[in-house]
């Protein structure tokens, strides 16, 4: 991101271009956050696994490949992982979460921040690329209520005797806005979908993977895509994983930008209140998104069939 400041500033804003339009995916460097900060997160993250999920993980483990009585099928509905949850805004859940101490707390409060910081920089940066005002996209998230909802998956993927057998992370696009990801530098894992093959999606230390969600999608009327990924599990080391999801505000209406929907063109994107979208999501996470955008298209379609009825 140093390269936005100087002389190659075009060439770099060319290339995010490129990536949000072609691949959904892209990896920062140089993105502000201390490597201090992220090796300090880093080091209590795993600790915290180690300390205070992994047996938990290992009887889950154990009792799920025992399931199917050593026939050796493989598990469609299941994700080989250890996560937990933590919510920064509207509302901070972060004192509540149990088994965290303190000096967790205060690492993982401040690289939230940095994140939401991050986050904004680069929906403006994306605002820059599509003709929108600076500060559009952070506008349409934030809703009535004036707050993004913005929160944490901290996860761990640990060794797994039966890779063939179960997925690390069932593949799925994500459902919001911009996800920001700090994994492991040693344990890969995570591949996207372009053009019908799996790709990998490679440790670079220090850096932040960004990729593109479902709401990016139609704000952008299909300019910029999300993609499906999955984590693949792996036979040898513990992957660790934490994602940071900039979303839309539960009441924000979500729909396509004006600027970007050509004039008496068909095949515009829905529009919906995101806590709704949420809703079908949560039940159809890991099938195709394009069956949710036509729900709702449809949906648009009936309301006003039925009023013109009464």
């Amino acid at each position: 991101m140093k390269l936005l400041d100087g002389e190659e500033r075009p060439a770099a804003m060319g290339l995010l271009q490129d990536v949000c339009e072609n691949w959904g995916f892209f990896e920062v460097l140089n993105h502000g956050i201390s490597t201090e900060l992220m090796d300090e997160v880093e080091k209590m993250t795993k600790g915290h696994y180690k300390r205070v999920r992994e047996q938990r993980f290992l009887e889950f483990a154990s009792k799920a490949l025992n399931d199917d009585g050593g026939q050796g099928a493989k598990a469609e509905n299941l994700d080989w992982e250890s996560t937990f949850f933590v919510r920064h805004l509207p509302e901070s859940n972060l004192a509540g979460v149990p088994d965290l101490d303190d000096d967790y707390r205060r690492a993982m409060r401040r690289f939230a921040a940095e994140l939401e910081d991050l986050a904004e920089r680069l929906l403006d940066l994306l605002c820059e690329n599509l003709g929108l005002e600076k500060g559009y996209l952070t506008r349409a998230f934030r809703g009535p209520a004036g707050a993004p909802t913005f929160g944490t998956k901290v996860s761990s993927y640990p060794p797994c005797p039966r890779p063939d057998l179960v997925s690390g992370l069932r593949a799925h696009t994500d459902a919001g806005g911009i996800i920001l990801l700090f994994q492991d530098d040693r344990v890969g894992g995570l591949q996207l979908l372009r053009d019908g093959e799996w790709v990998d999606v490679p440790p670079v230390r220090h850096s932040i993977v960004v990729n593109l969600g479902d709401q990016l999608e139609v704000i952008t009327n299909g300019r910029y895509k999300s993609v499906m990924h999955r984590v693949v599990a792996q036979a040898d080391g513990n992957r660790m994983s934490i994602a940071s999801f900039y979303n839309p505000g539960s009441d924000a209406v979500i729909s396509p930008a004006p600027a970007l929907v050509e004039k008496d063109a068909g095949g515009t994107y829905p529009r919906f209140v995101f806590e709704d979208y949420m809703k079908l999501y949560v039940r159809h996470k890991f099938e195709a998104k394009e069956p949710r955008f036509e729900a709702f298209k449809a949906m648009e379609t009936e309301t006003p069939n039925r009023i013109a009825i009464v």
